[in-house]
């Protein structure tokens, strides 16, 4: 059956969302800074965890306090490693104990003997904990460090193989968003926020240098890679006096009512000469030596033609996964779901994009997110309640940021929370719903705020799961589509085909970097299935080629999460309730699938 098409064309375009977190400053910077093995300044754990498991002096404490004492001196340390960090993670760190240091990015850890070491120290840690005397979740945090611990020792050697400028998710488009969205509570807020700004050239550098020694190695990325990385650097710098992080930082200065009119007005100009004197001058040589590595790549195919290519999408694949099975295997897995998609597609009547687009035409993203947020409640479990921006992103960024993300509240503020909205990627009213209901409900920030809710142990804010995360937020869109008012036979004819295409992305990210595809390969897989635009599949190569695995954590995340419904309805039978499932899966919180399977039936 080929696959349904849009206005005449295939629907073949990069309709990816995520969610922005502070991680993209420290996790997806070339550096697991995750458990570093020096101990960081600034942290005082009297109070931490709100004094959490506190026990009478001379009482013996319980192995559950003892644990919980562990975790918050670890979240003291690595969240304050960086200031971006800590601040898009708590809005009162003093609370927890952490005390201001200077404003910093961070610092790179490139020796994998450092991060190895790290891995064992923190082994040595856990050795310390009798695990049978721990509750419920203190055992599944234990076992999701034990878990990452695993994969720091495996990854410590493939850490020249990470890319910092990513297509999809790189610093050069995400850095400014995150400054953009860079909460002020207080004056100091402020004065750190500036201290950042200026740190970016070094920070760029830090960057740079890592690239060239890419380079040196063999392994920095192909020409066209380089070509659209500098294309959204250039994008970013044309921007010029229109650059929204004028505008963003002198809306938030003069919503702070504890700043006279001089001081917001100093602040502002701050700012502007931070901007012209550190930010730009960084894109700026970001681009010119960017334009001198030119050449320096050795492999224009995928991870596979790099040494121990294949044994690093390996690793790649299970941590942006989640999932325990090997590669073939997900292969097979996304082989037995298209064909379960395929039958249910031939089961039902044909339905075009304009009838479906009708059901819902000329509804602003406000009121779909309250459509969306009502239609839920049979099937989850109620959420709390919340606060919730949806802002648009910038038209000049339009190009070069997904269609939508998501971003993150700080741990002790979830109140706040603020979706974008890519205009020019929304293509039509059914894509802006399944889009909001990705990011909104039940997608990411549904189910942030529930998990929040549950008041889990905040190390477990700082270990990210991009499989269950993104899984969950595709499961959510892929439902939405039962909650557009259409039939269930379009319903399930236009979900089932949206599950297809990000299959077949998923397959042609195993093609490309585990199999070796060619750009001729990959023409050739999609025409098996209706797909013959060969631009528009000269597009997905390149940003596969750019973003390995990338798409797995979206396609696999949202299968696991289906078999695990499978494996729930065969234990329940008669009595399966979508409600008390989707409650149990989201009160275990991001985490491998091994570890959810094992936990969803003690929720």
């Amino acid at each position: 059956m080929p696959i349904w098409k849009c206005n005449g064309k295939e629907k073949v375009n990069n309709n990816q969302k995520k969610r922005i977190y502070f991680k993209i400053l420290n996790l997806l910077l070339v550096i697991i800074l995750v458990f570093s093995v020096a101990s960081v300044g600034g942290c005082s754990m009297e109070s931490k965890q709100g004094a959490k498991g506190a026990k009478s002096a001379g009482k013996r404490q319980s192995e559950d306090a003892r644990f919980e004492e562990y975790t918050a001196e670890l979240f003291c340390k690595e969240v304050s490693a960086n200031t971006v960090s800590l601040h898009y993670t708590l809005k009162a760190p003093e609370k927890y104990g952490i005390e201001a240091t200077d404003a910093t990015f961070g610092q790179f850890e490139r020796e994998p003997e450092a991060v190895k070491a790290a891995a064992e120290n923190m082994r040595q840690a856990l050795l310390g904990f009798n695990y049978d005397d721990l509750n419920v979740q203190n055992k599944i945090t234990y076992d999701i460090l034990n878990y990452r611990l695993k994969l720091m020792k495996k990854s410590a050697d493939y850490t020249m193989y990470e890319e910092p400028l990513g297509l999809v998710s790189g610093v050069q488009t995400q850095l400014p968003v995150v400054l953009s969205e860079y909460r002020f509570y207080d004056k100091e807020d402020v004065e750190v926020y500036l201290a950042l700004v200026r740190q970016t050239e070094e920070y760029f550098e830090e960057i740079m240098i890592f690239e060239k020694k890419k380079a040196e190695m063999g392994l920095f990325m192909p020409d066209q890679a380089v070509e659209t990385v500098i294309g959204q650097c250039r994008a970013f710098l044309e921007m010029g006096n229109g650059n929204y992080l004028y505008s963003t930082f002198a809306d938030r200065v003069m919503e702070l009512n504890t700043l006279t009119e001089k001081e917001k007005s100093d602040y502002i100009q701050e700012n502007a000469l931070a901007i012209s004197d550190y930010v730009f001058p960084a894109y700026e040589r970001m681009t010119e030596e960017l334009e001198q590595l030119k050449g320096s790549g050795k492999n224009e195919k995928g991870l596979v033609y790099f040494p121990k290519g294949k044994e690093y999408y390996e690793l790649l694949a299970r941590q942006s996964t989640g999932s325990r099975r090997s590669v073939e295997e997900l292969k097979d897995l996304t082989r037995r779901q298209i064909n379960e998609d395929l039958t249910a597609m031939e089961q039902v009547l044909g339905l075009t994009t304009k009838e479906a687009a009708a059901v819902i035409t000329d509804k602003k993203a406000e009121q779909i997110l309250e459509q969306l947020k009502e239609g839920s409640k049979t099937a989850f479990p109620e959420p709390p309640q919340t606060k919730l921006e949806v802002k648009y992103v910038p038209e000049a960024m339009e190009e070069h940021l997904s269609p939508a993300f998501y971003m993150i509240p700080a741990i002790d503020n979830s109140q706040q929370n603020v979706i974008y909205i890519n205009r020019a990627r929304m293509g039509n009213d059914m894509t802006l719903f399944t889009t909001l209901a990705h990011e909104g409900y039940p997608g990411h920030l549904y189910q942030t705020i529930y998990y929040e809710s549950t008041h889990p142990d905040p190390i477990r804010s700082l270990l990210d799961f991009g499989g269950y995360v993104e899984g969950w937020a595709t499961y959510a869109e892929m439902g939405s589509y039962y909650l557009m008012g259409l039939s269930k036979e379009q319903a399930t004819l236009l979900q089932k085909n949206a599950s297809i295409i990000l299959a077949l992305y998923a397959l042609a990210d195993i093609g490309i970097h585990y199999d070796g595809w060619s750009v001729e390969d990959t023409e050739a897989f999609f025409k098996n299935y209706g797909i013959t635009d060969k631009d528009a599949v000269g597009e997905i190569y390149k940003l596969i080629l750019g973003s390995p695995a990338n798409y797995l954590k979206y396609y696999i995340g949202y299968v696991e999460f289906l078999e695990l419904k499978k494996m729930w309805v065969d234990e329940k039978g008669k009595d399966f309730l979508q409600k008390e499932f989707h409650s149990a899966v989201l009160k275990i919180g991001p985490a491998p699938f091994e570890i959810v399977e094992d936990y969803m039936w003690k929720m």
